[in-house]
């Protein structure tokens, strides 16, 4: 019999013809659509935060040092456009949290960014490095653009722009972006290089997810679904579930969406629904994750796949599944949806894909919710491994780099567990519990200099 749960009651590609056209992309951005955010993202941290805190018995004067973002810098960005114009990009770094190392989080292209969203996520990198106890603390960056929309000379002169006028709050030692949303290795590359000239030297480590020949970890850009597919795997395993009769939908078919599907196949799930930003797919014998892949990076999307029913986007969610994970943007689950949803294990891929309103349904469903700050913290160690790599100049094999990543995250899924259950809560305040008491313990070690 099944155990209860302790629940009480991205990288597509495209192809570059080589002709001077203004929407070509590198590799490495990926695509993206407009949205809105209509629910305040770093409202829902807080609220988590406080939520978790109100379980500790901490002092009030620590638990406000670290729950606020420590620097917010906005800043605007003039550009030279490739017809000669100048444009002004808005554009955000925030350094949440530096208690227990270098702020770390990556820098999001986007037209919907804002401030508000750009908190929230530096706040989740702090909590998110904590849970998995790397020396990591939260930053996170954004700029107000879409990417698919400006060509790859453009794109390359923001990038070196941002760098260069927000200079002096990065370093290996200080601030290390990553790529995001809208970004990846060759953004990172152009960053590292305008972080490079100003020293005068090379500086790999000022930046992560770069490309392997300037010093990017092998399975960096399989981490954040493989650490995902790997709690799934040891939530199953603890409430008894055998994976190979298992069923499963992701929303979200970006990078991470995509190699959690491939990752879950391969442990023997049956993926049934997926959906990316253009349309869903149901196939109630299991998708043919591999050709899905094929297609999904020909056509850059999923729609139109032959070998499957396409469906309403908003099916996905409320699939009947053995397994959710909603790996595409915030509030995605919601106070109006939460009640539709029918799996039993939901592993968030995506940041902040579930509202605190709709927390509270979910548990009184007794669905066990593995957050974000513990399901997608894959990508973030293995930045963490390429951060070392790149200080000791010594790089490991990709089977190291899974082997270690396998490691951190079962310790971090097992020490999540223990609170969960130590103080009958859901496995979110857990992993907040777990996170807020690991940097008030370096707080009070350091102490605050005044």
């Amino acid at each position: 019999m099944a155990k209860s749960s302790p629940v009480k009651a991205s990288e597509t590609s495209t192809k570059n013809s080589g002709k001077p056209k203004r929407r070509e992309h590198p590799r490495s951005v990926v695509s993206v659509r407009d949205r809105t955010i209509p629910i305040s993202v770093f409202g829902n941290v807080m609220k988590q935060f406080d939520m978790a805190a109100a379980k500790l018995n901490l002092e009030p004067e620590l638990l406000n040092f670290i729950k606020l973002p420590r620097r917010s810098t906005i800043m605007h960005l003039p550009v030279q456009m490739d017809d000669g114009t100048w444009r002004m990009f808005l554009a955000y770094r925030v350094q949440h949290s530096i208690a227990r190392g270098p702020a770390k989080g990556g820098i999001r292209y986007h037209p919907d960014v804002t401030l508000d969203e750009v908190q929230a996520l530096a706040s989740w990198m702090t909590w998110k490095s904590a849970v998995v106890n790397i020396p990591f603390g939260g930053g996170k960056g954004g700029i107000v653009c879409d990417p698919t929309k400006l060509s790859l000379s453009e794109l390359e002169r923001l990038t070196r722009r941002y760098a260069a006028d927000m200079v002096d709050l990065f370093g290996p030692d200080q601030d290390v972006p990553a790529p995001d949303v809208g970004t990846g290795p060759q953004v990172m590359a152009w960053f590292m290089d305008t972080y490079s000239m100003r020293a005068a030297h090379p500086v790999p480590g000022v930046v992560t997810g770069k490309p392997l020949q300037l010093g990017g970890s092998r399975g960096r850009v399989e981490a954040t679904g493989r650490g995902v597919a790997l709690c799934v795997r040891e939530a199953a395993r603890y409430l008894g579930f055998e994976l190979g009769r298992c069923t499963a939908a992701v929303q979200g078919f970006g990078n991470v969406g995509s190699i959690s599907a491939k990752l879950l196949h391969e442990l023997g799930v049956k993926v049934t629904h997926v959906s990316d930003v253009n349309g869903a797919l149901r196939d109630p014998h299991g998708l043919d994750i591999e050709a899905l892949l094929e297609y999904a990076q020909q056509k850059r999307t999923i729609v139109g796949f032959p070998r499957a029913e396409a469906i309403e986007a908003a099916d996905v969610l409320a699939a009947e599944v053995d397994i959710l994970v909603p790996a595409a943007l915030e509030n995605q689950i919601t106070h109006a949806n939460a009640k539709t949803v029918r799996a039993r294990i939901i592993a968030e891929g995506a940041n902040g894909p579930t509202t605190p309103e709709a927390d509270a349904i979910l548990n009184k469903k007794g669905i066990m919710v593995i957050p974000d700050i513990l399901a997608n913290a894959g990508g973030v160690t293995v930045s963490y491994f390429e951060w070392v790599q790149n200080r000791i100049g010594y790089f490991w094999s990709e089977e190291e780099v899974n082997r270690r990543l396998e490691e951190k995250m079962v310790m971090a899924f097992n020490d999540v567990l223990r609170v969960a259950q130590e103080h009958h809560v859901d496995m979110r305040i857990a992993a907040y519990m777990l996170a807020i008491t690991r940097v008030v313990e370096v707080v009070r070690l350091r102490g605050i200099y005044a």
